[in-house]
């Protein structure tokens, strides 16, 4: 052997270290996969009680859609529907412009006091008044997607 330091001699094959395994992950993704499992669980929940809380919107839009539902009927359902998310006191005593005027403050309309929705109480009271029932309809369901409790 060669003692000279550059000989080719004494070159030798370079020692590869092994591979970074794959598994076990580092404590750092752990941390972000289970950061990122409560979040996703957080907004799941919150999708939940939000599903939950329209549960009542849900049922009064099937009903409204209901053919024995007739359109007599749909000013005691637009009320039912109020006292599901208003305090009776607030609610239950409205009448005539008054009910009408809630009707559009709390969905942001006009369509009750000055549209088509206007013959809600009439047709509550003459079954024969409902000439226009395509439009109050439309009226009727309208509000019960859009309303919302004021500062809400």
């Amino acid at each position: 052997m060669n003692d000279d330091p550059a000989s080719l001699e004494r070159l030798h094959d370079l020692v590869v270290p092994p591979p970074v395994p794959w598994w076990p992950p580092t404590p750092g993704w752990a941390m972000v996969l289970v950061a990122l499992t409560l979040v996703m669980l957080a907004l799941l929940t919150k999708a939940f009680i939000r599903w939950q809380a329209d549960r009542y919107r849900r049922e009064a839009l099937h009903l409204l859609e209901d053919p024995d539902t007739k359109p007599a009927e749909w000013s005691a359902l637009l009320k039912r529907t109020a006292l599901a998310v208003w305090p009776r006191e607030e609610v239950a005593h409205l009448t005539g412009k008054e009910w009408l005027a809630f009707l559009d403050r709390t969905a942001g309309m006009t369509v009750f006091s000055t549209g088509a929705g206007n013959a809600i109480e009439s047709i509550a009271f003459d079954p024969k008044a409902a000439g226009e029932g395509g439009d109050l309809k439309a009226a009727v369901r309208e509000w019960i997607q859009r309303h919302r409790k004021e500062g809400a």
